[in-house]
C-alpha cells in the first residue's frame, strides 16, 4: 500500500509542480484583474468536477461495487458491470455538454452572480467557460478509466494524467499571441488537455485489456447498488467542492481582484490536498474495501491508521508554510508582470486562512474511506450537508467584513466540522479505531511543526534579503533554499520525536521498504 501511496503522491507532486509553472505563466500574462476573475470562474468548473468525480463520489461508489462483483463472481462479471456504467456515463455527458452550451449564460450567472454588475466581465466569463466546458466530458470518462485501473492496483497512469492539464495549457499560453488574449489561450489549453488525458487513459486501459465498451445499459442488481451509493457519495465526497462553488458565487460579489486572490491561494493549498489527501483516499479505499470484503478488520484499521499518520506527518510542514510565511511564498511565485505587490498581500492573506483548515481537509478522505469501504455513503453525505450548512452561513456573515479572507476561513471551518463529525461517528460505529502508533506519529508531527514554525519566523527576513540581492529569480531561489532548510529541520525533528515516543519504521509499516532498498543496494 505504501508503494502505491508514494507512487500516487510522487506523480501528484509532478502535477502540482507543473501546475505552479502554469500559474506563474497565468499570473504574468493574465494578472489579477477583470480578465483574471473571468478566467478563474471558467477554470474552476473543470477543477471542481475533477475533484468531485475523480477524487470522490465516483470512486466511492464504483470501486467497492466493482471489487465486490470481482471477488464474488469473476473478471467477466466485473467487466460487464463496468461496460454498463461506462455507457450510462457517456450518454449523460453528451446530454450535459449539449445543455451546457445552450444555457451557458444562465449557468455563469448561477456560478458568479456578482459578474452581472459588469457586463464586460460577465460576457468574457461566458465565452471562456464555453471553451472549457467540453473538458468535463473528457474528464468524466478519464475518471471511469482511472477507477477501473485503480481497482486493479494500477495507479500510476491515472495519477500522471493531470500533468497533461498543466503541460498542454502552458503550451497554449506560449502561443497566446495567436488568440485574442492569454485568457482565451488558457481556456483552449484546458479543453485540449482533456482530450490528451482521455487518449492516454484509453491507451493504458486497452493495453491492460480493461478498456470499457459500449453496452446495452440495464438496471441490474449491481448497477442499482452503484447508484444507491453514488447519489449520497456525490454529496458526501464533494462537500468541500460545493463549499468552493459557494466561494465562486460569493467571491464574484467582491471587488475586482477578489476572485483572483481566491484562485491563486487555492492553487497553492491544493498542492498538499492532492499530494497527500487525494493520494491517501485513492489508495486507501481499495485497500479497505478488500479487507472488509474478506472480514480482515485488523488489516483495514491498520491501513487506515498508517495512512492517517503519514497524512499528518506530510501535511504539517505545509500548514506551517501557509500560516507563517504565506507572503514570502506568494511573492516568490506570482509577483511579476501583471501581478503586483498589492495582489501578493491579498493572496497571502487568503492563503493563511485556507492553511488553518488544511490538516482537516487532507484527513477527511482517510476517515471517509472507512464508511465508503463498507458501502455506507449516506453517513458522509449527512455529515457533509450539516457542515456545509454552517459553512454557507459563515461565508454570508464573513465575506462583507473580511472579504476573500472571510470566505476562506469559512471553508476551513467547514473542513474541521466535517472531520470532527466523521471521527466521532466512526469511533462509535467501530469504523475508525486509532491506535498508539497513530497517536505517537500525530504528537511527533505537531512537535516538529512547532519547531519548524519558530525556525521559519527567525529565518524569513534573512532569506528575503538574500532573494532581493540575487536578481530576477532571487526570490524563487531563496524560497527553494528556505524550503530545503525547513525540510531538514522538520525531518530531523520528526525522526527525533518518533524515536522519543518509541515509534519505529517497522511499526509504521516502512520496514519492508527499507529492507527492499538495502537489498537492491
Amino acid at each position: 500500500m505504501y508503494r502505491s501511496f508514494l507512487s500516487v503522491s510522487g506523480l501528484t507532486l509532478l502535477s502540482r509542480l507543473t501546475g505552479f509553472l502554469r500559474d506563474v505563466m497565468l499570473s504574468g500574462l493574465v494578472g489579477a484583474g477583470m480578465m483574471g476573475d473571468a478566467l478563474a470562474v471558467a477554470m474552476r468548473l473543470p477543477n471542481h468536477f475533477r475533484a468531485i468525480f475523480g477524487e470522490g463520489a465516483f470512486n466511492a461508489a464504483y470501486v467497492p461495487t466493482y471489487l465486490r462483483v470481482y471477488e464474488k463472481s469473476d473478471i467477466w462479471a466485473a467487466r460487464h458491470f463496468a461496460n454498463q456504467i461506462f455507457t450510462l456515463l457517456l450518454i449523460a455527458q453528451i446530454v450535459i455538454l449539449a445543455l451546457g452550451w445552450m444555457f451557458m449564460p444562465g449557468f455563469v450567472h448561477l456560478m458568479a452572480p456578482g459578474f452581472a454588475a459588469d457586463p464586460e466581465k460577465f460576457d468574457l466569463a461566458v465565452r471562456l467557460t464555453r471553451i472549457t466546458f467540453p473538458y468535463l466530458f473528457c474528464v468524466t470518462l478519464v475518471t471511469m478509466h482511472s477507477a477501473t485501473l485503480n481497482a486493479h492496483g494500477k495507479f500510476a497512469v491515472a495519477a500522471f494524467a493531470p500533468v497533461l492539464l498543466n503541460v498542454v495549457t502552458m503550451a497554449f499560453l506560449a502561443v497566446a499571441f495567436l488568440f485574442p488574449n492569454a485568457a482565451y489561450a488558457a481556456a483552449a489549453g484546458v479543453t485540449a488537455s482533456g482530450l490528451a488525458q482521455l487518449a492516454l487513459l484509453m491507451f493504458s486501459a486497452r493495453r491492460l485489456r480493461l478498456m470499457e465498451k459500449i453496452a446495452r445499459p440495464t438496471l441490474s442488481a449491481d448497477v442499482r447498488a452503484f447508484f444507491r451509493m453514488f447519489g449520497p457519495a456525490v454529496i458526501g465526497s464533494s462537500g468541500l467542492q460545493i463549499a468552493m462553488f459557494a466561494d465562486t458565487i460569493i467571491g464574484s460579489m467582491l471587488n475586482t481582484g477578489g476572485m483572483s486572490s481566491i484562485y491563486y491561494a487555492e492553487r497553492l493549498y491544493q498542492l498538499p490536498i492532492g499530494l497527500v489527501g487525494v493520494a491517501a483516499g485513492t489508495v486507501l479505499l481499495p485497500e479497505m474495501s478488500r479487507c472488509f470484503a474478506r472480514e480482515d478488520w485488523e488489516g483495514a484499521f491498520t491501513a487506515q491508521n498508517r495512512t492517517l499518520g503519514m497524512t499528518f506527518a506530510l501535511t504539517a510542514p505545509f500548514v506551517v508554510a501557509f500560516m507563517v510565511i504565506p507572503d514570502v511564498i506568494v511573492r516568490a511565485l506570482f509577483q511579476h508582470g501583471a501581478f503586483q505587490a498589492g495582489d501578493s498581500l491579498a493572496t497571502a492573506a487568503v492563503l493563511r486562512a485556507y492553511g488553518s483548515g488544511l490538516v482537516a481537509i487532507v484527513a477527511i478522505n482517510a476517515l471517509r474511506s472507512g464508511f465508503q469501504a463498507m458501502g455506507d455513503t449516506k453517513t458522509p453525505m449527512l455529515v457533509s450537508l450539516g457542515a456545509l450548512a454552517i459553512n454557507l452561513l459563515l461565508k454570508i456573515l464573513l465575506y462583507k467584513p473580511l472579504g476573500a479572507v472571510g470566505i476562506a476561513l469559512a471553508t476551513s471551518a467547514n473542513a474541521w466540522i466535517n472531520l470532527a463529525a466523521l471521527a466521532i461517528i466512526g469511533l462509535r460505529r467501530f469504523l475508525f479505531q486509532p491506535d498508539d502508533i497513530l497517536k505517537g506519529v500525530t504528537l511527533a508531527a505537531a512537535t516538529a511543526a512547532v519547531v519548524l514554525a519558530n525556525i521559519a519566523l527567525w529565518l524569513q527576513s534573512p532569506f528575503a534579503a538574500l532573494g532581493a540581492r540575487m536578481g530576477v529569480f532571487g526570490s524563487l531561489i531563496a524560497l527553494a533554499l528556505f524550503g530545503l532548510v525547513g525540510l531538514v529541520v522538520y525531518g530531523g525533528a520528526m525522526i527525533g520525536g518518533c524515536r522519543a515516543l518509541g515509534v519505529t519504521a517497522q511499526q509504521l509499516g516502512l520496514g519492508r521498504l527499507v529492507l527492499k532498498r538495502r537489498g537492491a543496494a
